[in-house]
């Protein structure tokens, strides 16, 4: 796909080894006409801002233009289009949380748990990333670092590489799913303009009647705090993740299977 301007919320769909080139610093800079007045950075900070106010839709270069308070051919200057712009983007955002590290976890259960959370706030703070198609990401620096950081204390583990990688994987699953369904929330109240006790307050006499039908005994049976919002769900779930993950580095200590992976984290 060529570097033109549209709605693209797929990474990976421009220009890759230019956006490569301008994520790992090594693109050429122009260097005729006059002094630029703007840099990459802060088109890409202004990008971000704006789709964390009003989504991903909401960016494009005619937009950020705007919001730059420059010609939308300066912009052209320096990223060709949308689609590499948003590889940028996604770089960016990913830095924060790498930036934000202030000590490293050395125990694998620390680390899977700290980086569940820091997914989680990341999601939160940029609901966005969730419209986005990120199934082959530009690697950047960012991205990269982001890596450096999980994989020592995951490597006490003793798992092979590939099933350290699908613990990674695992647990951003999870996390994702879960921010899908607060974004989502979010969304509905946004369009219905009903809070959550609102839309489910008004199925309470159809629900009432039902479970006095008989037709759903196991439904009816289910306590009254089985659907509070003081239930943590994401904590539960990550709980059982890593529960399940134990489980399995207690299988390959006792049989001796990958210890030797420990090694390189232990001695450092």
């Amino acid at each position: 796909m060529s570097g033109k301007d549209g709605d693209t919320t797929t990474s990976g769909s421009g220009d890759i080894r230019r956006s490569l080139e301008l994520l790992w610093g090594t693109g050429e800079r122009a260097t005729r006409g006059p002094k630029p007045a703007l840099t990459l950075d802060r088109i890409v900070e202004a990008a971000v801002e704006l789709a964390d106010r009003e989504g991903i839709a909401a960016v494009s270069m005619r937009r950020l233009s705007t919001e730059l308070g420059t010609g939308t051919m300066s912009l052209y200057r320096y990223v060709p289009g949308k689609a590499e712009l948003l590889d940028l983007m996604l770089d960016k955002v990913q830095g924060e949380a790498v930036a934000e590290e202030t000590a490293v976890p050395r125990q694998w259960r620390e680390c899977v748990e700290t980086m569940a959370h820091k997914q989680l706030a990341h999601y939160r703070a940029h609901p966005w990333l969730l419209k986005v198609n990120q199934a082959r990401t530009v690697l950047g620096p960012s991205a990269m670092r982001s890596m450096e950081v999980v994989i020592a204390p995951l490597r006490t583990m003793g798992l092979s590489d590939p099933e350290l990688l699908s613990v990674i994987v695992t647990v951003t699953n999870w996390v994702m799913g879960h921010a899908r369904t607060e974004a989502d929330t979010v969304e509905a109240v946004k369009a219905t303009g009903l809070s959550d006790e609102e839309f489910w307050g008004s199925q309470q006499p159809f629900l009432e009647r039902a479970m006095l039908s008989g037709d759903f005994p196991q439904m009816a049976s289910l306590s009254e705090e089985t659907f509070s919002y003081a239930f943590d769900h994401f904590e539960f779930g990550l709980a059982r993740l890593i529960d399940g993950f134990a489980t399995l580095v207690e299988e390959r200590a006792a049989s001796g299977d990958g210890g030797w992976r420990t090694s390189a984290c232990e001695n450092e």
